[in-house]
């Protein structure tokens, strides 16, 4: 196995094209436990702990522009006010040690339906930078994921970073698993309010091949604020309302029986987590008037 060293983003992106089958690695929390158990065997490495690009994040134009070498702990620690429902995702993530050398970007790059970063990224509406030596493009997160474990990087591609909408409205994250710490989530919710367009984000994670949005849930809940004009008097939420968009969720949601958990049981976590989230965000939508 070839183990490439980069110190720059131009360094990183001229070995990945000379290397096209090379695997980046960052924080390595995914990729070295396929190595270790012999589930993957690439050709080459390509180390970017000391790409210093990748490590920086930035407010432009009102959006986050977050380096895809980021571990979470930064995120947690330096990014809470603009995404706190990235914040919330990445304090589930695995331990101390996890969250202090993984990513989102690795998150976005293993592309696991699993991944905690991948329901608030989708509900926040957020675009993916991808570089390679024939330059740049963006791509929205929903099209981002192809398959189980699969995105749209080319084989001469890096995810450079992650651009996110600044927080203009309450965000939420709930993840559902075996125990509090070094659990992958047998399903996940994320919610996020746009009150200055009056739209509504969502992300589901471990109930799909890859992670989706539930886009008939979010018209539904947009459509009936904006018809019982609870947008502007930020009233109580119906309780009727809130179990229609759990519904509408589920109906989003295409899961599996797994060693984790069974397709019944990750419908009905689904429900719940939707009305649920829906609630403390609505709640906190009325608070903050």
């Amino acid at each position: 196995m070839v183990f490439l060293h980069a110190t720059s983003l131009a360094d990183a992106v001229a070995a990945l094209s000379a290397h096209p089958g090379a695997v980046p690695i960052a924080g390595g929390t995914d990729v070295m436990v396929e190595v270790n158990f012999d589930r993957r065997r690439p050709a080459a490495l390509l180390d970017l702990t000391r790409v210093p690009e990748l490590s920086r994040w930035w407010v432009e134009d009102g959006r986050v522009r977050l380096g895809a070498g980021i571990p979470y702990a930064r995120v947690i620690a330096e990014l809470g006010d603009r995404l706190p429902g990235l914040a919330m995702a990445a304090r589930t993530v695995g331990s101390p040690q996890i969250r202090n050398r993984g990513t989102v970007g690795g998150n976005l790059g293993a592309a696991s339906p699993a991944g905690d970063s991948h329901p608030p990224l989708l509900a926040a509406g957020a675009e993916v930078e991808l570089v390679s030596n024939r330059g740049r493009r963006r791509v929205p997160v929903c099209e981002f994921y192809t398959g189980v474990k699969r995105n749209v990087l080319a084989p001469d591609e890096l995810i450079e970073a992650v651009w996110v909408d600044s927080v203009a409205g309450p965000q939420q994250f709930s993840k559902i698993g075996t125990r509090n710490a070094m659990v992958i989530s047998v399903a996940a919710f994320a919610l996020a309010l746009h009150p200055e367009r009056q739209q509504v984000g969502t992300g589901i994670g471990s109930a799909a091949p890859t992670p989706r949005r539930a886009r008939e849930a979010e018209e539904l809940l947009a459509g009936e604020l904006d018809a019982a004009g609870l947008w502007e008097s930020r009233g109580p939420l119906p309780a009727t309302l809130a179990e229609e968009f759990g519904s509408r969720v589920c109906a989003a949601a295409a899961p599996i029986d797994d060693v984790r958990g069974s397709a019944a049981y990750r419908v009905h976590s689904l429900r719940v987590m939707a009305r649920r989230t829906l609630t403390w965000a609505w709640n906190d939508y009325r608070k903050a008037a």
